[in-house]
């Protein structure tokens, strides 16, 4: 059986699309984050790092339940105890990761801070608006520039990149993006959006939409 702690955010919804596009058997554990005291609870048993999603795996094989934390850690594990969404071809594979770490490296820290200084409405903060403002702005082109001979971001194949930047780019509108200005990243967008198991994902009971973790 697997768990997951998890809240409805955009790194536990790249979790929570690979599951459903794996049709899993899962139990989701909520953590949240309005909930201080229970959250801790929940996640420090299990995560070093504090943070959510956190998967338990106890039919992992190794004798014992095996505990994933940090969410790209979890789609690689999943997609190679499923092996789907990540292919075992290394130009594939390589591609698939050289994304998959573009969006945590990038995407996910870039949109992040971002979302967090646009939301203070401080004035003393408008380096970090500028900065970040204009990094969310450089990686939406460098996705568009991907995407303009790629029908996905590793390639030909739907992946675990694709699971994972994509709950990040349901911000960008709110970032102040403007989506005619990329238009190939926003049929990408809408192609993601329409899958059944991303809807699927986006509707589980019990995981309120709030600010990152």
């Amino acid at each position: 059986m697997l768990d997951l702690l998890t809240w409805g955010t955009p790194n536990g919804h790249k979790v929570h699309i690979m599951l459903e596009e794996c049709d899993a058997v899962y139990r989701i554990h909520p953590a949240d984050l309005n909930d201080k005291p229970g959250f801790a609870a929940l996640i420090a048993p299990h995560s070093v790092n504090g943070k959510i999603p956190v998967l338990i795996d106890s039919d992992a094989g190794h004798g014992q339940p095996l505990t994933v934390f940090e969410s790209g850690a979890i789609l690689i594990y999943l997609a190679e105890k499923y092996q789907r969404f990540l292919s075992q071809q290394p130009v594939e594979r390589c591609a698939a990761m050289q994304w998959l770490m573009f969006q945590m490296s990038a995407v996910g820290p870039m949109m992040g801070q971002f979302n967090h200084f646009r939301g203070r409405a401080n004035p003393d903060d408008a380096y970090a608006l500028e900065r970040f403002g204009g990094e969310v702005r450089r990686i939406h082109a460098v996705m568009e520039q991907q995407l303009q001979n790629n029908a996905y971001f590793a390639g030909d194949q739907y992946s675990i990149a694709d699971m994972a930047i994509f709950p990040w780019l349901r911000l960008s509108e709110r970032l102040g993006i403007a989506w005619p200005d990329f238009p190939q990243l926003h049929a990408w967008y809408q192609k993601i959006q329409a899958r059944p198991a991303v809807q699927r994902a986006l509707a589980l009971p019990s995981l309120t939409p709030t600010t990152r973790t």
